[in-house]
C-alpha cells in the first residue's frame, strides 16, 4: 500500500498540475511527511527557479539588512519554540494536531528538496530561513513593518487581490473569482489538489472534514498564498489582503501567543465546516494586530447580488483602526471603501456578468486608458494601469509622477484569475487563467518590458495564454 502519491503535469498554459494524495492506513506524521518528500521529487526544478526568483538574498548572507534579519530570526525562533510548546502540551487538540501535521508536511518538502530524508523524532525543528519563507509571504508584509526593515515590500496603496462572489440573473448559479496582484516574478505557478487522509488528532478515527482541498499555489507552498481554495466541505475560502498603516498597532505583534497566519489559515480549512466555524479558528492565536470583525453578509449577497473586495477594509471599525481615514484625508478617495477604483468598477460593471465568459471579462477588465474611472487625480499621466480589477502598474510611465507608491511604474499587477460556479465546485473544477490580463492592453512580454533585467527563471517570454477549465484526474 502507497503512502503517498502524486499526479503531476506540466503544460504550456503556464500552469503546473500537482495532485498528491496520502493513504489513511499510515499514521497523519508519516503520511504529512510523505506527502511534504513527493511535492519535493516532482516540483524540485521548480522550487529551485521560484527560489531564485523571489527569494534569492532575502536574509541571505550578503542582505544589507543585518540588524532586520537577525530580528526576523529571532521572531521566527521563538515563535517556532512557542508552537513546539503548545504541540507537545495539547498533542491530542485537533487544532495542534494539525499544527504539527503543517509543519511535518514543510519539513518533509525542505528534506525531500535537500536529499536529506529522514523522518524527524523527538522535537520537530525548521529552518526559519528556509522554505518556511516560502509560506510567510503574507506574514512578512507584516512582520517588515513591525520589526523596522529599512525597505519595506509593502508599497503604500499595494493591493494584492480582487475578488468577487456574483449571483447570476435569476440566482441560476453562484459564481466565485479571483484575482492574485503579485509581483511579476512570482509568476511560476501550481494548482494544487491535496487529498490527505489525516485523523481529525491523534485518539479520533474521524478524518478531517477538509480532507480534499484544490487551491492556486506556488512551487514550495503549502498553501495557497492568493488565497484561493476549493474544499470537500463545501466552502470556498479566499481573501484579499488588507494592509495596517497605523504604526501603533505593531507593538501587538508578538512571537509567543500566536501562530502565524499561513498556519491557521491550513488548520481551518482542514477543521472547518461551517463560514462560521472557519473565521473562529482562524481567529484564534491571531499573529497580526489584534483586531477581527466577522460577520455573516448572506443578506446584502441576495439584495445586491454581488459581493465585492479589493484590499481595503469593509468594516469601519478595522478600516478607522488600520489608518484609514489618515489615508483618506491625505490621499483622497483612492482610499475608501466605496470610492476606490475597483468599487467604483465592481458596481458599474458586475451587472455585465451573466455566465462563466462574462466573469472571466470583468476579472480580467483593464481599459484604463479609455476608462474614466481609471483615471487618477494628481497623477501625471491622468490615466493609471493600476486603476482597474485586473492591474498592470508596469504600463505605466516611469517617467511619470504620482502621489503615491501603487500608482508607480512596478513590476506589478494581477498575475491570473481563478472562477469557480456553484455547479463546477460539485466537483472542485475550476477555470484559471495565469499571467497578466491582455484583454484590452498589450500582452507583457519580458523582453520587451522595462523589468527584462529582473530574474524570471522558468518563466515564457511573452504572456499571452487563455483560460483552461481545470479537471482533476481522481
Amino acid at each position: 500500500q502507497k503512502l503517498a502519491w502524486y499526479v503531476c503535469v506540466c503544460v504550456c498554459v503556464r500552469w503546473a498540475y500537482l495532485e498528491v494524495s496520502t493513504s489513511g492506513g499510515y499514521n497523519d506524521t508519516l503520511q504529512a511527511y510523505a506527502a511534504g518528500v513527493v511535492e519535493a521529487a516532482v516540483t524540485s526544478q521548480l522550487i529551485y527557479k521560484h527560489w531564485m526568483n523571489t527569494l534569492m538574498g532575502y536574509c541571505g548572507p550578503f542582505s544589507h539588512d543585518v540588524s532586520y534579519c537577525q530580528r526576523l530570526k529571532d521572531y521566527i525562533t521563538s515563535n517556532l519554540q512557542w508552537l513546539t510548546q503548545q504541540m507537545d502540551a495539547h498533542a491530542d487538540a485537533p487544532y495542534w494536531h494539525q499544527v504539527r501535521l503543517s509543519l511535518l508536511q514543510l519539513r518533509g518538502l525542505e528534506d525531500g528538496y535537500n536529499g536529506q530524508i529522514e523522518f524527524p523524532t523527538g522535537s520537530l525543528s525548521i529552518n526559519p530561513f528556509g522554505f518556511l519563507l516560502f509560506q510567510m509571504g503574507g506574514d512578512l508584509e507584516d512582520l517588515e513593518a513591525a520589526l523596522n526593515k529599512s525597505s519595506q515590500s509593502r508599497t503604500v496603496g499595494s493591493g494584492s487581490c480582487s475578488a468577487l462572489i456574483k449571483f447570476l440573473p435569476g440566482l441560476k448559479d453562484l459564481l466565485v473569482s479571483h484575482d492574485t496582484w503579485n509581483n511579476y516574478q512570482s509568476m511560476l505557478r501550481i494548482l494544487k489538489r491535496y487529498s490527505f487522509t489525516y485523523r481529525t488528532s491523534p485518539t479520533e478515527k474521524e478524518i478531517i472534514p477538509g480532507r480534499i482541498q484544490v487551491f492556486s499555489s506556488y512551487p514550495g507552498s503549502i498553501f495557497s498564498g492568493d488565497d484561493f481554495y476549493l474544499l470537500s466541505t463545501g466552502l470556498v475560502t479566499l481573501e484579499t489582503t488588507i494592509g495596517n498603516s497605523n504604526a501603533e498597532l505593531w507593538r501587538f505583534v508578538r512571537p509567543r501567543g500566536s501562530v502565524m497566519e499561513w498556519l491557521r489559515n491550513i488548520v481551518a480549512n482542514r477543521l472547518a465546516q461551517s463560514g462560521q466555524a472557519w473565521t473562529d479558528i482562524f481567529s484564534k492565536y491571531n499573529s497580526g494586530t489584534g483586531m477581527i470583525v466577522t460577520a455573516d453578509k448572506t443578506e446584502e449577497l441576495f439584495q445586491t447580488g454581488y459581493w465585492a473586495s479589493y484590499n481595503i477594509p469593509y468594516f469601519e471599525k478595522v478600516f478607522n483602526a488600520s489608518g484609514g481615514q489618515e489615508l483618506v484625508q491625505k490621499y483622497g478617495s483612492w482610499f475608501s471603501f466605496s470610492d476606490n477604483p475597483r468599487a467604483q468598477i465592481f458596481r458599474r460593471n458586475q451587472s455585465l456578468v451573466t455566465d462563466i465568459e462574462s466573469m472571466v471579462r470583468l476579472m480580467r477588465y483593464n481599459n484604463y486608458e479609455e476608462d474614466p474611472l481609471s483615471r487618477c487625480d494628481g497623477c501625471d499621466p491622468a490615466q493609471n494601469g493600476e486603476n482597474s480589477i485586473s492591474a498592470r502598474s508596469d504600463l505605466n510611465p516611469g517617467n511619470g509622477s504620482y502621489p503615491f507608491g501603487a500608482l508607480k511604474q512596478r513590476p506589478h499587477g494581477g498575475t491570473d484569475m481563478k472562477v469557480t460556479s456553484a455547479d463546477m465546485f460539485s466537483r472542485l473544477e475550476l477555470v484559471a487563467v495565469s499571467g497578466p490580463t491582455w484583454d484590452q492592453v498589450p500582452v507583457f512580454q519580458w523582453s520587451s518590458s522595462p523589468y527584462s533585467t529582473l530574474l524570471h527563471m522558468g518563466h515564457p517570454d511573452r504572456w499571452a495564454f487563455q483560460p483552461i477549465h481545470v479537471r482533476w484526474s481522481t
